[in-house]
């Protein structure tokens, strides 16, 4: 299949290099020394599904009308994307991979003739180096029906990942996103402090953090009305508990996404935006809770106390101890 990859980071990457592996035509969109690099050396990819070499198409837009395109940008640069790249994407399905909510909703609102499907990538990467990306922890991708996709073309856009990596096809991707939002609560704490999702994790302190912003973000979903997809295990009862017990006994499911990550330091993708100089989706994430809290009349202390410290890493370029941290987010 002819695919159009658009944003060439550790999702953008995994998924080129995987699919162009297994014989897909695959061009992907990069800029800067990241353009440079897959242009010279190719896309390599190692890590948890191998060592790949992937002599992929690389430029600053897609050059020709792709049969697939996905959608794998930051969140905040999707609008953006999508208008550089409209002309060749009017009417192909488009797959939308990104952390946070909103991206079907902003990829309607550019292109509303092209069919939209849902992506969550659960595999963790990291892109730490312009062409160069690793596989830290190999998880499926869930897929799901967004506007204008009907069920033939889910089961076969499915089956095309499906033959690169593994997929968990969803009825309710705006429920799976919602999932898959609370497991991105790992991203925040290693951005302020600059440790890996696993140390964030190890600390007793920074873990009671973790734990309080799940809990009240799966109170405040409760709250609007959000049902919470089943994401690789994790169901909507497992949630509802992260909602309910004491932090004590809650804080056993971020000790579960960190196990599941493996040994290697993860350090989240939003530290990694960091670490590149670049501004975080931190409003696409704990963000989001925080929107959906005021867009109902609601509160959600700690992760606005979350977004407001990521945000100064991001203006003083400089992470702040863990003293600190713990001493400025109330519970």
């Amino acid at each position: 299949m002819r695919i159009g990859v658009i944003g060439a980071g550790a999702v953008g990457g995994t998924f080129a290099a995987l699919l162009a592996e297994k014989g897909n035509e695959v061009e992907i969109t990069a800029r800067g020394a990241g353009l440079d690099a897959i242009r010279a050396g190719g896309l390599r990819l190692d890590g948890g599904w191998g060592e790949h070499t992937a002599r992929v198409d690389a430029h600053a837009t897609l050059t020709r009308k792709p049969e697939l395109a996905i959608l794998a940008t930051k969140a905040q640069d999707a609008a953006t994307a999508l208008a550089a790249n409209a002309t060749r994407l009017e009417g192909v399905p488009i797959l939308v991979v990104q952390n946070g909510l909103g991206g079907l909703r902003v990829a309607h609102d550019e292109l509303p003739g092209s069919p939209l499907l849902g992506g969550l990538a659960l595999f963790a990467a990291s892109y730490l180096e312009p062409g160069h990306v690793t596989v830290t922890g190999a998880n499926p991708v869930v897929v799901g029906a967004g506007a204008g996709a009907d069920a033939a073309l889910l089961d076969r856009v499915a089956a095309v990942i499906g033959e690169a990596l593994p997929v968990e096809v969803t009825d309710d991707i705006v429920g799976a996103q919602w999932t898959k939002l609370l497991i991105n609560h790992v991203n925040a704490l290693p951005a302020i402090t600059g440790l890996s999702v696993q140390e964030v994790v190890a600390d007793s302190r920074l873990r009671r953090i973790m734990t309080a912003s799940m809990r009240e973000t799966v109170r405040i979903a409760r709250r609007i009305g959000v049902r919470f997809g089943k994401v690789q295990g994790v169901s909507g009862a497992v949630l509802g508990l992260v909602g309910t017990l004491p932090l004590a006994l809650g804080e056993q499911f971020p000790r579960l996404l960190a196990r599941r990550m493996g040994s290697v330091p993860n350090p989240g993708s939003t530290l990694q935006s960091i670490r590149r100089g670049q501004l975080t989706e931190i409003e696409y994430l704990n963000g989001a809770v925080v929107q959906a809290a005021a867009e109902h009349e609601l509160l959600a202390p700690v992760n606005a106390a979350i977004v407001a410290l990521v945000h100064e890493v991001e203006r003083a370029g400089e992470f702040i101890g863990v003293d600190d941290v713990v001493r400025r987010i109330p519970l």
